[in-house]
């Protein structure tokens, strides 16, 4: 695309869509409906998928290569890149022996990989080191000395395998994949990777973000430990509370950018969600429901206001647990959409990776309504608006955007569309329904929303 003046209070939309599918790796490679999955991941404009290496829950590649050469082709059958995550090895994380193996059996991966797909391809791949090494029952709860040790190792040796096929370009290894959840001085990771490490070896910097990861419920009710942490309010109040964390995706995509700047290393957010949990009975269905979709969009317009680079939902595809589908994903096994993967759909098929953008001014009369305008160089329009409270608003659309008022169709998804998307005429005035979305669009009539 052909970079023009921006229009006044405009900018390129550079944020690309990513999911991670990690559970439900079986399936979404080799499941009777994956070709409806990979469907619904190309409806999102999935740009980039996470897949783990040397986890218990996927295929290991040194000793199960067939599957786990399934589970990448899944990826690009998607159209996606892989971001191939490797993560972990048991304690002690300095042990000078553990840390060879684990670059050994590292490099093998990457070079079975350029084997099989060819290194022009392999090396537009992302390679992340580790998962949350600040978590302790996530990551193991290293220092950063030594993650950094690793992480220097494991670079290197994958530096090496795709440097030959780089042709000048930097290589996409990165990390921390960091808690910023769970754990205080998150941002001290990625501070002191990007300056202690040979920047050549560090080209993007991932951190993880959800709502809350205390239950919805009394922890009594479920025999929680909750780690000297306090439960949350319930009911509305904590929808509240969930609804309140969501400019903190702003504000720490603006944060990772300062550290990131003129550094070319890209600004992830590896993982995001509304509650951190695969149960419903933990959630109450605040990942997947209209709650859900408004918690998501928000935070997508909120990573774009931002700064991010990419986005990464945990997860697209449910895994089965004990007969139940779990509350993570925003499809289940059969690839049938809950309200946020629907949500999702319709950002994504409106706001496009090289679409102008611009944010319009927040209206005090839509307290809690958060908004952006997306179009091409072809004419395309339109405007994605998301109401964050329980309450019904009526909006005007003049006021945000005269240019959308050519539109003729309206697409609604809020609490009383029945967990569906409708289609409906415009007449200059979007009403939202509670929690939910609204699309206004020149380019409504070619919108999937099934």
């Amino acid at each position: 695309m052909t970079e023009q003046t921006p229009p006044a209070g405009a900018r390129r939309m550079h944020l690309r869509y990513g999911f991670n599918e990690i559970s439900a790796w079986r399936t979404f490679s080799l499941g009777e409906q994956r070709e409806r999955i990979r469907r619904r991941l190309q409806l999102m404009d999935t740009h980039i998928i996470r897949i783990l290496v040397f986890d218990d829950t996927v295929p290991n590649p040194v000793g199960e290569w067939d599957m786990f050469a399934a589970y990448v082709q899944a990826v690009l059958d998607a159209g996606a890149k892989p971001m191939v995550t490797f993560a972990k090895f048991p304690p002690p994380y300095d042990n000078p022996t553990s840390i060879r193996n684990f670059v050994a059996r590292c490099s093998d991966a990457v070079w079975g990989c350029i084997e099989q797909w060819g290194g022009e391809s392999v090396s537009d791949w992302y390679w992340c080191v580790w998962n949350e090494p600040n978590n302790l029952v996530i990551g193991g709860d290293l220092t950063f000395p030594q993650y950094r040790r690793i992480y220097e190792e494991v670079a290197a040796a994958v530096l090496q395998l795709l440097e030959p096929h780089l042709g000048g370009r930097k290589a996409r290894i990165g990390g921390p994949a960091i808690d910023g959840t769970h754990r205080p001085y998150w941002m001290d990771w990625i501070a002191r990777l990007v300056t202690e490490v040979d920047n050549r070896m560090v080209g993007f910097a991932s951190w993880h973000r959800y709502g809350d990861w205390r239950p919805a419920v009394p922890s009594a009710t479920l025999g929680l430990e909750m780690w000297r942490a306090p439960d949350p309010p319930t009911g509305a109040v904590f929808e509240d509370l969930l609804m309140a964390q969501i400019p903190d995706y702003e504000a720490r995509a603006r944060g990772v950018a300062r550290l990131l700047k003129d550094r070319d290393i890209l600004n992830v957010c590896g993982e995001l969600n509304t509650m951190a949990h695969h149960e419903n009975y933990y959630t109450l269905g605040l990942n997947q429901n209209t709650f859900g979709a408004a918690y998501y969009a928000s935070a997508l317009i909120h990573l774009l206001r931002g700064g991010a680079d990419l986005e990464m939902r945990w997860t697209a595809t449910s895994k089965r647990w004990e007969s139940r589908d779990d509350s993570y994903g925003l499809m289940n096994m059969n690839g049938e959409p809950t309200p946020a993967c629907l949500a999702k759909q319709l950002f994504a098929q409106h706001v496009r990776y090289g679409d102008w953008i611009r944010f319009p001014s927040r209206r005090i009369e839509a307290p809690g309504v958060d908004a952006v305008v997306a179009w091409d160089d072809k004419g395309r329009r339109g405007g994605v608006f998301v109401n964050t409270m329980a309450g019904p608003r009526a909006l005007t659309i003049s006021d945000w955007d005269d240019a959308l008022l050519g539109s003729r169709e309206i697409l609604r998804l809020d609490t009383s569309t029945g967990d569906q998307v409708v289609r409906e005429p415009f007449d200059g005035t979007v009403r939202l329904n509670g929690y939910g979305m609204a699309v206004v669009s020149n380019a409504s009539r070619e919108t999937v929303v099934d």
